[in-house]
């Protein structure tokens, strides 16, 4: 008897169950339905995961807000004046609100029917290693994929199961603007969140080691921008928390003390696991529970894969997407095809995977902080050697038209080959320019090449070319030489 004949004899539900509706599972359903194959997705929460729900969508539209105010605030123009009074914290909830019902149904439910693949509401449960249980009631599927994301860590801090702290989810949701603010936590959550909330007008300090990923050039300038935010930074560990009357106290590891009306904690993601059953599944998870996959987005069971935050992967939603994608394409290949399916019949001789070259990120605070590709202590600990060169944002032509040249640009590059192997930046728009460094890094471009490359006098974008041009020659150029 053939496989496909075994196939036949089994009672499948459905070709490939996607547990998730964020951007791995919605990604993997498009990929699934495109082949011909059928999907279902199983979403026991709110329709479209973290990203519409309660991450990137509604902290950039609340950031773009604040970011307004603060731009009125600290207008450099003497002879346009502008202003800037307390802000209604409760209207821009209910706007940003507005935006994520909208975009629910426009990306996510619209598509899902334009793709003609269903979302089961309920809560999906690994029976055994070949069946799910949803809501308990079974469903065999040929492949599963796992896409259930990630939800907020909670830190070992003492006292803090006695204070009423918010995460960016709830903090997002407040009715008013809290009149001072502690966030523990550097990373590019607590960054944006810390800003959000300081050019809002809330008083906001921040506990923890700043932007702790970036490179050293550009956390040092963002540093000096918080604090001309008028944002206190405590560059420690949190270790305990207490309410000292009507404030929360955070006491760090040197024993300072900082103080505000709420805590925000900010300090990372672990993986959303809970109820599925993965050890049911003989799925194994690494010590801080990520799901393990391989290459092909395999977890250590054949006939499971799991793609975007639960598998560790970067958290940023195309990340998450280009995964899905992967996991869908290389269980659908393992799955026999039907007689006369052209699509499916020759898969592919080597399994899809996720290319990380040039990888983008951005973390979305004024100005922007955005990285593609590697940093230079990245180089450096691969074994190779690393040569780099940073330009100021005093010698960017449209920073100075701007009145503001707070920022750097990075440029980390192969010595011999004279590559670009990363680019970092810190200024507005960053993470506008950075996309054509992730070209250029994903090209094989050399820094010749970018210095050669024509780029736009006056635009931001325009640094990059300069700074590459710095491998060349570190004396001052003219506007456009």
């Amino acid at each position: 008897m053939t496989q496909h004949d075994k196939d036949k004899e089994e009672d499948y539900d459905v070709d490939l169950a996607v547990i998730g509706s964020g951007g791995a599972a919605m990604s993997a359903a498009i990929a699934t339905s495109l082949t011909g194959r059928s999907v279902v997705l199983i979403e026991r929460g709110v329709l479209g995961g973290t990203c519409v729900n309660v991450g990137c969508v509604p902290s950039k539209t609340l950031l773009a807000a604040a970011g307004a105010r603060h731009e009125a605030l600290t207008n450099p123009f003497g002879g346009a004046p502008t202003s800037a009074g307390p802000v209604d914290f409760g209207a821009l909830v209910g706007q940003k609100d507005a935006l994520i019902e909208s975009m629910r149904g426009a990306k996510y439910a619209d598509v899902a029917a334009a793709y003609g693949f269903k979302i089961r509401p309920g809560q999906a449960t690994f029976v055994d290693a070949s069946t799910l249980a949803v809501d308990g009631v079974p469903l065999r599927a040929r492949a599963y994929l796992i896409a259930t994301g990630s939800t907020p860590d909670v830190p070992d801090v003492t006292g803090l199961g006695e204070v009423d702290w918010l995460t960016s989810t709830t903090a997002m949701e407040l009715q008013e603007l809290p009149e001072s603010l502690v966030v523990i936590g550097g990373g590019y959550v607590g960054l944006e969140q810390a800003q959000l909330f300081s050019h809002l007008g809330a008083k906001v300090s921040v506990v923890g080691r700043l932007a702790p990923r970036a490179e050293p050039e550009l956390a040092a300038g963002l540093a000096q921008i918080f604090e001309d935010d008028g944002i206190t930074v405590v560059q420690e560990h949190a270790r305990a928390v207490a309410m000292e009357g009507e404030e929360v106290m955070v006491t760090t590891t040197s024993g300072a003390q900082v103080r505000g009306a709420r805590l925000l904690v900010a300090t990372g993601r672990g993986a959303r696991t809970d109820g599925l059953g993965v050890q049911a599944a003989g799925v194994e998870v690494d010590e801080r529970g990520f799901v393990l996959v391989d290459e092909a987005q395999r977890t250590s069971n054949p006939l499971i894969y799991a793609a975007g935050d639960v598998s560790g992967a970067p958290q940023y939603v195309y990340v998450a997407a280009a995964g899905g994608r992967v996991a869908a394409l290389n269980a659908l290949s393992q799955i026999p095809p039907a007689p006369g399916d052209a699509d499916t019949a020759n898969p592919p001789a080597r399994p899809a995977r996720v290319d990380y070259t040039g990888l983008p990120a951005v973390v979305f605070t004024r100005p922007q902080l955005a990285s593609a590709g590697l940093s230079e202590q990245e180089v450096l600990a691969l074994g190779n050697g690393c040569e780099c060169r940073v330009l100021d944002l005093a010698d960017v032509p449209r920073a100075l038209v701007q009145h503001d040249t707070r920022g750097v640009v990075k440029i980390v590059a192969d010595p011999a080959s004279r590559k670009v192997l990363g680019v970092h930046a810190l200024a507005d728009g960053a993470g506008e320019m950075l996309l054509a460094a992730t070209y250029a890094i994903k090209a094989g471009m050399t820094v010749d090449d970018l210095a050669d490359t024509w780029a736009p006098y006056l635009t931001m974008a325009e640094s990059l070319r300069i700074t590459a041009g710095l491998f060349r020659n570190q004396m001052p150029t003219s506007c456009c030489a």
